[in-house]
């Protein structure tokens, strides 16, 4: 199993690759749209995406690429993220004049940023990417925001551990593959559609998984391109594709639409 994940080795994304399988092999991309290319191209047999993290929020972009490509979501992984402030070994918190990193990475360490009086901050395409640019920099005023395995992968020293603004701070992943049965072990689906624009649609779109105890894990609206003031709605349920009352509820749901899409049935991450 050849895994894609986007940004550098020890970015997190290639954290979660390997949580999710352990001996595969990982794939670095410069961007989210190569993931997909890579598994589209077969030169990777899976792909790893963050979706959410559960203090900065939605990552837009994926959600949006999941509706461009054909690749169904076939597992879930969550990653405890813990961010660690790096720079060349030597180098003093109070030399630091400039931090870079991803900019959901910058939006969950927001306090600890505060407290650098004087500190441009700088948002870049990655954490372990920071990581990468400050020692390629060989910058002595510069630090990234990123893990401890970009410490190590890149030969930096760790300034302050553990600085995000909550403990609690998770990012939610999925795994994207080629078309294909879905595993047997699945128990959670991801849908996307499009509503008609009438009084109440959203409303009676989804009363009929809440009438069937079908439970909505997310639901997140996304502007669809060239289409000025119309959106797809996602949303993740508690129930496998091959529900009989999943199945009965998205044919409900298809009389509110223009169109009804399925992301993906996979098992959802068990803590």
């Amino acid at each position: 199993m050849i895994v894609a994940f986007q940004g550098e080795p020890g970015a997190y994304s290639e954290a979660a690759a390997l949580k999710f399988a352990p001996a595969s092999q990982t794939l670095p991309c410069p961007s989210f749209d190569e993931v997909f290319a890579a598994v589209r191209d077969t030169r990777a047999t899976h792909g790893i995406l963050p979706m959410e993290n559960s203090i900065g929020g939605s990552i837009h972009r994926n959600y949006d690429l999941l509706l461009e490509h054909d690749l169904p979501i076939v597992g879930e992984v969550e990653l405890r993220v813990d961010h660690c402030l790096l720079a060349l070994p030597g180098t003093a918190l109070a030399d630091v004049k400039v931090v870079y990193s991803h900019p959901q990475a910058l939006a969950q360490v927001e306090t600890a940023l505060r407290q650098m009086t004087g500190v441009e901050v700088v948002a870049v395409y990655d954490t372990a990417g920071a990581a990468k640019m400050v020692r390629e920099g060989n910058r002595r005023d510069a630090a990234a925001v990123a893990s401890r395995r970009a410490a190590e992968v890149f030969g930096l020293a760790i300034l302050k551990e553990s600085i995000q603004d909550f403990r609690d701070n998770i990012t939610r992943f999925c795994v994207v593959t080629k078309p294909g049965a879905p595993p047997a072990e699945a128990d959670k689906t991801s849908l996307v559609f499009s509503l008609h624009s009438k009084p109440g649609a959203l409303f009676k779109a989804l009363a009929g998984f809440a009438l069937r105890d079908i439970n909505l894990t997310k639901i997140e609206s996304r502007p669809l391109r060239g289409k000025p003031w119309e959106y797809a709605f996602y949303v993740d349920v508690q129930a496998p594709g091959t529900d009989a009352g999943l199945q009965r509820a998205v044919a409900d749901l298809q009389d509110f639409c223009h169109w009804v899409r399925t992301l993906g049935s996979y098992r959802g991450f068990k803590p």
